[in-house]
């Protein structure tokens, strides 16, 4: 491989992270598919990435990843585009959210659910994401969560 090639496939790769970590851009790269691998508690394991060639669909990706990996397991189709049920590069919301390790997939909503980091938070049904019972303050500073008072307590 020239050095040229290698150098903009590690770009290419650094930009992906960046996206993938910081949501701030979308990944408009539609060659591949991701999968959620889901336990026994339909908590989400691992999250592959497939290509679209190998699969693009849950029977698909489902058929495909277990003969690869010899298994019988669970694995659902997650968008890396779909946060908070909008899809970032205008299309249609997948499954609410991007799969993420210790997530929960939910069948009934048929929706990828964060684990839930207050008890005080309550799930937003059409996001899919849980919220705090006090709305964060929009006036530039820093804030934490102070769970003991249910309040936003400035840095």
């Amino acid at each position: 491989m020239l050095k040229e090639e290698a150098v903009e496939q590690l770009v290419h790769l650094v930009e992906t992270l960046c996206t993938f970590f910081h949501r701030q851009e979308p990944i408009q790269d539609n060659t591949m598919a991701h999968f959620a691998k889901i336990d026994e508690n339909n908590l989400v394991v691992s999250v592959v990435v497939v290509s679209d060639s190998d699969a693009n669909n849950d029977a698909d990706g489902q058929a495909f990843l277990n003969n690869l990996y010899k298994t019988t397991h669970v694995w659902k189709q997650t968008s890396y585009n779909t946060n908070a049920n909008v899809h970032l590069l205008g299309g249609t919301a997948f499954r609410k959210n991007y799969a993420g390790l210790g997530y929960t997939y939910d069948a009934v909503r048929d929706a990828f659910i964060p684990p839930k980091i207050y008890n005080s938070w309550v799930l937003n049904e059409t996001t899919c994401l849980y919220e705090p019972p006090v709305a964060h303050p929009n006036d530039g500073n820093m804030y934490t969560w102070n769970e003991d008072n249910k309040e936003w307590v400035q840095e």
